[in-house]
């Protein structure tokens, strides 16, 4: 990893608040995430012993020795706030399964940061045009394969930056000629950078707000209204969360945008079974949350 300068911190964002946060193998980023995040406990798994002395002085740092790639993580499931780690499915053997691992150890908003080697990179065309390859135990992936597996391995938002290196341009001319598209400047991007989401920004921030008891009930009476199932009592115990847990109204909007299809139906028995002045409030903002995402489109 010694050829990569570790720059995935340029991933975080000001308003990410991270207090668990996985660290794989790439030590570097330590020091930087201390200084970002004073108070995070972070857990930094590595095969090499150096370490233990290195941050034998600091309790917020835990070190774990073992491979990630062969040994089970000893972490509770929707732990981390954040994963991070340069080149991490570069030296695996089913890269879905580590890719899917991970994703179980993230909190529901929670992200993960790492990189990969392009494999249509020019120096890496040009060893293989002159016959060289010595990667044999690597794995080199394209944007668009990359980007493909993180989907089917459950992450909800995936973003990318390029760490470019330029190519003599008599043969970036020879690979465009030879067929070889470059698109945004493709053939120059050595490396890319992977932030990766576990949810959609918008249902990120709903998880943040409420813990998973709360929003496991607050869905399941939004549904049984809007199938009109026991209808009355759903009204009634809808009420009744909102006020024991304090859930506003600008929350139950957002909600119900995300989690209710019979938006109309819903409405209805809203304001059949109960009286309350928020219910016009929810359905205008509702509503208004709908017209900006069809505005969006």
């Amino acid at each position: 990893m010694e050829d990569i300068t570790p720059s995935l911190t340029d991933f975080i964002e000001c308003d990410d608040f991270w207090q668990k946060i996985l660290v794989i193998e790439t030590a570097e980023y330590i020091p930087k995430l201390l200084q970002r995040f004073s108070t995070a406990e972070i857990y930094f798994v590595t095969t090499d012993e150096d370490f233990l002395e290195k941050f034998s002085n600091n309790a917020q740092v835990k070190i774990f020795l073992l491979d990630y790639r062969e040994e089970v993580l000893p972490f509770d499931e929707e732990f981390f706030d954040a994963i991070i780690g340069d080149l991490t499915l570069e030296v695996v053997i089913n890269p879905q399964d580590i890719a899917v691992g991970f994703s179980r150890y993230l909190k529901q908003t929670g992200f993960w940061l790492t990189s990969f080697r392009n494999v249509r990179h020019w120096k890496f065309l040009e060893k293989l045009m002159r016959g060289h390859f010595g990667a044999i135990v690597s794995r080199f992936y394209t944007r668009l394969e990359f980007e493909r597996m993180l989907y089917a391995s459950f992450y909800k938002e995936v973003n990318f930056s390029p760490l470019r290196k330029k190519a003599p341009k008599d043969l970036l001319k020879k690979l465009v000629d030879c067929g070889f598209e470059n698109i945004g400047g493709d053939l120059e991007v050595e490396f890319w950078l992977v932030r990766a989401a576990r949810s959609m920004p918008e249902l990120a921030l709903l998880k943040s707000m409420f813990n998973f008891e709360v929003r496991e009930k607050l869905s399941r009476l939004l549904h049984r209204i809007e199938y009109d199932i026991d209808t009355e009592n759903s009204v009634k115990n809808f009420w009744q969360l909102c006020d024991d847990e304090n859930i506003f109204t600008d929350y139950i909007s957002a909600f119900v945008r995300a989690a209710v299809v019979h938006r109309e139906n819903f409405y209805k028995n809203l304001q059949k079974f109960s009286s309350r002045p928020e219910i016009e409030k929810i359905i205008q903002e509702t509503e208004a949350l709908y017209d900006i995402d069809h505005d969006l489109v």
